[in-house]
């Protein structure tokens, strides 16, 4: 079969557009955020990011060159190596600052949890694209896709990584409401869910306890779990309508600001870039969300169509949840800001999303009637 000149003529070149100006963005807020202070090694970060990006896009251009409805029937196997690969974190996973959370693959770090949440989403589109209908789930049709999503999430709070471990179920809850389930059913789990906090307090871990309390109050222990919030707030606050300008935030420079090229970037490119240039950030994600979403009701294929939620939900939650975690509206639960963020997992993630939704864009034709 030969090459078909259609996928050149359909080809996103607006969504790759966006997402190469969200990866320079990223890359000058990482290059503000390690290079102002004088930590000689923080300063490498910037090289190594540089060098993810790059892998970053092979990853992209690798998953939209061939059909994703390869990826329908590579569903369980994508699956159930992202589990195993779970499973040898905890056996043999890398420990830093309590969790453990990566392999190491010689000289590299990799954290299969980011890779875990595109593989739940890829088999739960599967799964519902096959035995979707119109009255919605039943409770018993939604024991398969609880399991498939309960066993990445229990793996991952194990590790423990209560931030990405939501995120999946975020995803899981926002891709089923999608395909629709029955009312009845839906009572029950909302109602399984509100009963079921009081349990879910009491298994928290103690720091994972002192965040939540101290997303309600920051200023119980302003100089400890209070910190983060109280220095990310006091750096966004700064920035003003036009900000303080290109490598002269103070929160940064000083290092008042904890994790600043990772969790907390948005602290720093605020106050940098003030509020015009935080909200154009935030008006790329949203056209991001909205280009994704077109995606999805474009594409006339049913398993395209919820992978193409699934990958949108990804990245909607993810800006929703650091943004609001930034700005002391959310707990502190470690979620990386998408293409922005420093971290190689995290990085090529996102671009294996952005690679998704350029294929099922690209490929529409291909099943219209």
């Amino acid at each position: 079969m030969g090459f078909d000149r259609r996928l050149v003529q359909y080809f996103d070149w607006g969504l790759m557009l966006l997402v190469i100006v969200l990866g320079a963005i990223g890359l000058v807020a990482l290059y503000s955020a390690v290079t102002a202070g004088a930590d000689i090694a923080q300063k490498i970060l910037f090289t190594k990011q540089l060098i993810w990006y790059g892998a970053g896009l092979a990853a992209m251009v690798f998953f939209f060159l061939f059909s994703y409805k390869s990826l329908e029937k590579w569903a369980d196997i994508i699956y159930g190596g992202c589990v195993f690969l779970l499973v040898v974190v905890l056996l043999f996973g890398k420990v830093t600052g309590g969790s453990q959370r990566w392999l190491l693959v010689g000289p590299i770090s990799v954290q299969p949890s980011e890779i875990a949440k595109v593989a739940v989403i890829i088999i739960l589109a599967r799964y519902y694209s096959k035995y979707a209908n119109e009255r919605g789930f039943s409770f018993r049709g939604l024991i398969n896709p609880i399991i498939l999503t309960a066993i990445p999430f229990v793996l991952i709070v194990k590790q423990p990584d209560l931030g990405t471990a939501m995120v999946i179920l975020l995803i899981a809850a926002t891709m089923t409401l999608f395909v629709k389930i029955e009312r009845r059913t839906l009572i029950y789990i909302l109602s399984f869910g509100i009963l079921s906090g009081p349990m879910v307090w009491y298994f928290l871990k103690g720091y994972q306890k002192q965040r939540i309390l101290t997303f309600l109050n920051p200023d119980r222990d302003p100089l400890g779990a209070g910190y983060h919030i109280i220095q990310s707030k006091i750096g966004i606050g700064s920035g003003y309508i036009s900000g303080r300008g290109f490598l002269k935030g103070t929160q940064n420079a000083l290092s008042f600001l904890p994790e600043q090229h990772t969790d907390f970037i948005f602290s720093v490119l605020a106050e940098e870039w003030g509020f015009m240039g935080a909200s154009v950030l935030l008006l790329m994600f949203l056209f991001f969300i909205v280009w994704g979403l077109n995606i999805a009701a474009n594409c006339r294929d049913n398993f395209g169509t919820i992978l193409a939620v699934g990958i949108t939900t990804l990245i909607m939650w993810q800006v929703l949840i650091n943004i609001g975690m930034v700005m002391g509206l959310m707990p502190v639960v470690g979620v990386t800001l998408p293409f922005i963020s420093y971290g190689g997992s995290s990085i090529v993630t996102m671009m294996i999303c952005a690679g998704i939704l350029l294929n099922i864009s690209m490929r529409r034709f291909q099943f219209e009637k």
